[in-house]
């Protein structure tokens, strides 16, 4: 059979294959048991971590509640004289509700008085209707929370949207998911309904004394995970809410779904401004409580280590010379470290923290020369394939570094593979199992539900479609600047080609002026008015959002009379189109 193999070769697809490679396709190779995949290095220590977000309603002490596995971050209810608090409020309405039925048997009709957001990750923010009912509520979070909540929703979403549903394996089949790393799931997808309210009550400043409910409340802004994260202490009770700056896991220094750099040693100083406290019970954002002095003492200094040293030891090989992935290759925890469950890599890496703590303070450029104008990944892949012998070869290479268990391997040759022929069907196939075998390989539950949905995908069985914005009440609550920086990253320069104009808005209802000036590949934003303007705009602003984000067409909102323009309406439609 051996030689068979070797001297042997079919036509798949118009293409020359060996007979290995013809063998694995036609004897079902393609899918591989269950079984085989459950025994996998990582799946069983992942499948383990599932405890750790086991439903439950868990009373910490008196009057402090948390409510652990109903979607990816807990809800902590602070019960006080005549009313309760919520801390965070899950990631949407469908996720709320679960949760919310358990809340009222828990506060037994008292009144919400207050929301508290932690910070501005939509698993903490997108459910907080569900609460408080359309009515009048206070909602604390940091002066700087909304704005980031504004730029996601205007500039990254629609990659962030992808990369989320990757990361925490929305779209993962249910048999072969485990959990998000750091919660059972993420009860949020391209359907799910968003019930954000905007913060109300700005927390300025390092430290806020607050008195809610009866219950004494000190916030402190304390940068980790996000820089407007806001940890609280309440004194009386000795309770620490460490929001996501602790959570039983290595910690997310960089999250592979996207996001700005985490600045490691603000993390630390964070930890170590809770280690101060001494708090008796600690009750993170995700993951159970930590209840004992001690215990909450060893794992907070355990934390802040982890991270120092990640940091340090990049820094000192950095200065040394080495390239990042140099040191990417050299950096692991001490084995003290290492083998503490909390620092487990279920949700971040050892790895991909030194990628960020490298970026953060140099940039992009690892520091190979090689790398600073590389071949394009078409060229690369055509010269790779002339190494190999041909297209043909290179795709008997990648089958067989598969076969041996060289899963990396062959998935890196498949990138060349598809690069030059997109459409290459038993590239896509090899693609998706070798993604398949890495996934099964993880721990970490960010890497393995980024590979299995992205084998998914190169299956061509999933296609990730952009989340639009489409609640109004949502919309309208993001303010004009969010929309107009939006739009400057929208604009097609192929499809402006070498026009230059400019168009003024006037809104009626606020009295704002902005003008967007399309010149030379690039669109402009001014906040005022240009007398040069080809085009005026009058509109009010909540119809120019749902115009903005596609929900209402700019012809029918001037042919009804909540448009008015003056220069033109079909020139006005013709550049509004350079926007998508």
């Amino acid at each position: 059979m051996k030689k068979i193999t070797e001297s042997v070769s079919f036509v798949f697809r118009g293409k020359h294959l060996s007979a290995a490679l013809c063998l694995a396709l036609v004897l079902g190779c393609s899918r591989d048991s269950d079984s085989e995949r459950n025994s996998a290095p990582g799946y069983k220590e992942l499948a383990r971590h599932s405890e750790e977000f086991k439903r439950a309603v868990i009373t910490v002490t008196e009057g402090v509640h948390v409510l652990v596995g109903y979607g990816l971050a807990n809800v902590i209810v602070l019960e006080g004289y005549g009313g309760y608090v919520l801390v965070d409020t899950m990631e949407s309405v469908e996720a709320a509700r679960r949760v919310k039925k358990d809340v009222d048997a828990l506060v037994k009709g008292k009144p919400l008085r207050a929301v508290i957001y932690t910070h501005n990750h939509s698993d903490h923010t997108f459910g907080t209707s569900v609460f408080t009912g359309g009515t009048r509520t206070d909602i604390f979070a940091h002066e700087s929370t909304a704005r980031e909540i504004d730029r996601i929703a205007a500039i990254t979403r629609e990659t962030t949207f992808r990369r989320a549903m990757r990361q925490f394996g929305v779209m993962i089949p249910k048999k072969d998911f485990l959990n998000s790393g750091i919660g059972p799931f993420l009860d949020f997808g391209s359907e799910s309904e968003i019930g954000l309210e905007r913060p109300t009550r700005v927390l300025a400043g390092k430290r806020s004394d607050l008195v809610l409910a009866g219950i004494r409340i000190v916030a402190i802004q304390s940068p980790g995970e996000t820089d407007d994260q806001i940890i609280l202490w309440l004194p009386d009770k000795k309770v620490l809410l460490p929001a996501d700056n602790y959570y039983h896991s290595f910690p997310n220094l960089y999250a592979i779904r996207g996001t700005s750099h985490r600045d490691t040693m603000k993390w630390v100083e964070s930890l170590d401004e809770m280690r101060g406290l001494g708090a008796a019970f600690m009750v993170p954002s995700h993951t159970r409580p930590v209840i004992g002095a001690e215990e909450i003492e060893r794992r907070l200094t355990d934390y802040r280590d982890a991270i120092q040293y990640v940091h340090d030891q990049t820094v000192r090989l950095m200065n040394l010379g080495f390239t990042q992935q140099e040191i990417v290759e050299k950096v692991r925890l001490p084995k003290y470290l290492a083998e503490k469950s909390w620092l487990a890599e279920y949700y971040g890496t050892v790895a991909w923290s030194v990628r960020a703590v490298f970026n953060g303070y140099v940039g992009w450029f690892g520091g190979n020369a090689t790398d600073l104008f590389p071949l394009g990944q078409k060229e690369r892949a055509r010269r790779m394939a002339e190494l190999a012998g041909g297209e043909d070869s290179l795709a008997d290479r990648a089958q067989q570094a598969f076969e041996k268990g060289d899963y990396q391997w062959s998935l890196e040759l498949s990138d060349h593979l598809l690069a030059l022929d997109p459409d290459d069907s038993s590239a896509k196939e090899l693609r998706s199992r070798s993604l398949t075998r890495l996934g099964d390989r993880q721990s970490a539950a960010t890497a393995r539900n980024y590979y299995l949905t992205s084998a998914t995908e190169a299956s061509g069985k999933l296609v990730i479609r952009d989340r639009k914005i489409r609640e109004k009440d949502i919309l309208y609550g993001v303010p004009l600047e969010a929309i107009f920086r939006g739009m400057s990253v929208r604009f097609n320069p192929e499809k402006a080609g070498d026009v230059s104009k400019a168009v003024a808005f006037y809104f009626t209802d606020t009295g704002e002026k902005w003008t967007v000036t399309v010149r030379h590949g690039i669109a402009e934003v001014r906040p005022r008015s240009d007398s040069r303007a080809e085009i005026t705009l009058k509109v009010n602003s909540k119809i120019w959002k749902e115009i903005a984000a596609g929900l209402r067409s700019p012809t029918l909102a001037y042919a009804s009379g909540d448009v008015q323009v003056e220069g033109g309406t079909f020139d006005l439609v013709r550049f509004l189109s350079y926007f998508r």
